[in-house]
């Protein structure tokens, strides 16, 4: 195998831009059908003069929080584009394009964001309104779901089109630049995942501990100074920092993918998986055009349903490609970088697919049973409410453990399967990224279920804020709102199943970059720096699993600060204005949406630079062995803390949701506050810390294959210099170290004099 050939790429033929070209134009379809589907739900009714000026609060805060932080994010961004300019890489041309696709990424990532914040805080009022109407569950419903649709329809086109043109562009060199557009993408989302993260669920908690505990009124009534920031939350944080997550997710494995299959497959190996996801365009088309439920049918089931077809169609479709325009022996291959290795690519690649498709569907009934009102685990949850909060603590906690080592042992039997098609490491490597372009043809469905529970939850918020929907009407919006804190869990699972796979492939991109650049410092690879049993290995792993463990405290602690102000600001509105709860008196809530916005921001900076210096901490510090363990111990860690989080999350919340419809006593019962306390403790875990884990993953992969050459060149051959080396490590273990400190030394909203806490001069 020549790393000539690897580092420069295979050639396109004029045939293969062809192909490229029409992948760009199914791109561009796709973003035309999210334009149709964005005209529909726009005509929707918008109900009431009183919920639209609900409504539009909402939008308000949700608008002016994303400005602020697309402010913060630009000076960031602005730093790694100077730095990954002055990176390795093939020439100027591709160190160019590297930084400029790197804007692109982030700003595609923000823009899907915006995008999803903008739309469902348009949505959420026509699903109230619609709710009101005749026919209004099945109008309803379709609204909420085809606002999903719309961004499901950007992400695809915009992630498939953005790859699209960096292959018809850099050609074979394609795989270099493609690794600045995944960075871009994966780092925006995961300051969005935890910025968005922190503001919903400082709201969240804030609200429900005084509201619903405290002073024993609704999730969302008007009196609440915090229902405004909870709502606003929903949105920026469920639906611009999801929908910028999925992008990043579909960016990365196509990344990982395109890398891989470059030198596995040669130039069929860099356009196939182009034209996966071009099919999973039209699968997401047709998955959010059937989605309807019957009279009588469960949403979820209905989701569910077209889920699976679309599903299924994909597999029939992505094999019938396969074997079109893959051939059956490596032999045929155009220019393959291995064309002695055994087996027929047009089945492996058909095989890969099949296996990524499979375990989306697996892990969609897997985290429904685990997270869903209608089974055990939920139900016994919600009994264990009949004992107190503690018993439910624990019992949602059990739920959260045993969900992550099944959903553990399905993906790990993913990457397996697909490892196991071929005895290449780099074409089992390519099938693996196969796996996740395959689970990621139903993005465009995933992104529409996850937007479909922070819609249906804001419709049911101006609903009751409002006064305006009752009887059947709000019925309906319960029922949806506990069938989205279902599909939210449902889609967080496929998050991190994708970032698993990503995370996995994209060691085989880590591996060459390695050679690589030893190749050209005169120096040979020693496998033995990589073996597990290795001490310096050990301790990349070691180190690897602290940061997931570190990072999620810190995201977590910061919801705990974020909440403790908004706790503090709402029961001294109450205190201070005695009108507000005999409705006299209207709740400041412009005050809590500026605590959130601002305690959210202030965050981001060390779960960031965690991230991003971590690796080169460990990299240029323990070496490139070690850093491979330190990636592999981040993807285990990883993998089990976000399933844990997310579904022990979920559990509690539809665990109150079971309570608030008549089961163990209704709302108002011991019963209900006890559940109301593990929704409070869940919901850091599922909003903020646990969808944070899945960018994490993503970010440091892609800052190690960044660094890769570099740690090469300072370790080895006339370019060494330890002393540089280290000096770059230190550096980044202060600055880590650093903004730990500062983080942990913020003050917190709890009194230090508990004479200054309202609760002491009679607020309870």
């Amino acid at each position: 195998m020549s790393w000539q050939y690897l580092a420069e790429g295979p050639p396109l033929t004029g045939g293969d831009r062809g192909v490229v070209v029409v992948v760009a134009v199914i791109a561009l379809a796709a973003l035309a059908v999210g334009y149709v589907l964005l005209k529909e739900v726009l005509a929707a009714g918008q109900g009431t003069s009183k919920m639209q000026d609900i409504a539009k609060a909402v939008q308000e805060g949700a608008g002016a929080y994303l400005k602020r932080q697309r402010n913060t994010l630009m000076i960031f961004g602005s730093i790694v584009f100077v730095v990954l300019f002055f990176l390795p890489a093939e020439g100027w041309g591709e160190r160019i394009g590297r930084s400029l696709f790197f804007v692109i990424g982030a700003v595609f990532s923000f823009g899907i964001g915006y995008l999803g914040m903008w739309l469902a805080t348009q949505a959420n009022l026509r699903v109230a309104a619609a709710s009101r109407e005749e026919g209004g569950r099945e109008i309803a419903m379709r609204v909420a779901f085809r606002t999903g649709g719309v961004v499901g329809m950007a992400t695809v086109g915009l992630g498939l089109f953005g790859a699209a043109v960096v292959v018809l562009v850099y050609a074979g060199g394609a795989p270099k630049v493609l690794e600045g557009f995944g960075f871009g993408a994966a780092l925006i989302a995961m300051f969005m995942r935890v910025g968005g993260g922190i503001f919903t669920k400082a709201a969240d908690v804030g609200a429900d501990l005084v509201g619903k505990v405290e002073q024993g009124i609704p999730e969302d009534d008007p009196r609440n100074a915090a229902t405004i920031a909870d709502n606003v939350g929903d949105n920026v944080g469920d639906c611009a920092g999801m929908a910028a997550d999925l992008f990043e997710s579909y960016a990365v494995t196509l990344v990982a993918a395109l890398i891989l299959g470059s030198t596995a497959f040669g130039a069929q190996g860099l356009l196939f998986p182009l034209i996966v996801p071009a099919l999973g365009v039209i699968t997401a088309v047709i998955g959010v055009y059937i989605t309807r439920a019957k009279p009588g049918e469960s949403g979820l089931t209905a989701i569910n349903r077209s889920f699976y077809i679309s599903a299924l169609i994909s597999a029939v479709l992505c094999t019938i490609a396969a074997f079109v325009f893959l051939p059956t022996s490596f032999s045929e291959l155009t220019e393959a970088a291995d064309p002695n290795t055994s087996g027929s690519p047009a089945l492996i690649a058909a095989v890969a697919v099949i296996i990524g498709i499979v375990l989306a569907g697996v892990i969609l009934w897997l985290t429904g049973y685990f997270t869903g009102t209608e089974y055990k685990p939920v139900k016994d949850v919600g009994k264990s409410s009949l004992t107190g909060a503690a018993t439910v603590i624990l019992s949602g906690i059990s739920v959260g453990f045993e969900s992550a080592v099944y959903t553990a042992l399905v993906i790990g039997a993913s990457v397996y399967g697909a490892f196991l098609l071929s005895g290449s490491l780099f074409v089992a490597l390519f099938a693996i990224a196969l796996a996740g372009c395959g689970l990621l043809t139903t993005v465009g469905v995933i992104v529409a279920m996850d937007t479909f529970g922070p819609v249906s939850d804001n419709a049911q918020g101006i609903a009751e804020m409002s006064g305006d929907v009752e009887g059947d009407g709000a019925a309906i919006l319960t029922e949806l709102d506990a069938v989205g804190n279902t599909t939210k869990a449902i889609t967080k699972g496929i998050a991190i199943a994708t970032a698993v796979l990503a995370a996995t492939a994209l060691f085989g991109s880590y591996l060459t970059a390695i050679t690589e650049a030893l190749a050209e410092a005169a120096s040979t690879l020693d496998l033995m720096d990589f073996i597990v049993f290795s001490p310096d290995v050990l301790v990349g792993i070691a180190i690897g699993a602290a940061v997931v463990f570190m990072f999620s405290g810190l995201a977590v602690n910061a919801v705990s600060r974020a909440a403790g102000a908004v706790v503090f600001e709402v029961r001294r509105q109450f205190h201070a204005n005695p009108g507000i709860m005999d409705g006299t008196v209207r709740p400041e809530y412009g005050r809590v949406v500026d605590i959130c916005t601002r305690d959210s921001l202030r965050e981001l900076a060390t779960p960031g630079l965690m991230a991003v210096l971590a690796p080169i901490a460990v990299g240029f510090g323990l070496g490139v062995g070690p850093l491979a363990g330190y990636l592999a111990g981040a993807i285990a860690t990883g993998t089990l803390m976000a399933v844990f989080l997310a579904n022990a999350g979920g559990a509690w919340d539809n665990a109150k949701k079971l309570v608030e419809d008549g089961n163990h006593g209704g709302k108002g019962s011991e019963a209900h506050a006890a559940t109301v306390i593990g929704d409070t403790v869940g919901d850091p875990f599922k909003d903020t810390a646990g969808p944070a884990i899945n960018p994490l993953i993503k970010v440091m992969n892609l800052v190690s294959l960044l660094i890769a050459p570099a740690v090469v060149t300072f370790s080895v051959g006339a370019d060494a210099n330890t002393g540089l080396r280290v000096a770059i490590a230190i550096v980044a273990a202060l600055l880590i170290a650093g903004a730990v400190f500062i983080s942990k030394r913020r003050g917190t909203a709890i009194a230090e004099n508990p004479a200054d806490s309202p609760v002491s001069n009679g607020v309870s």
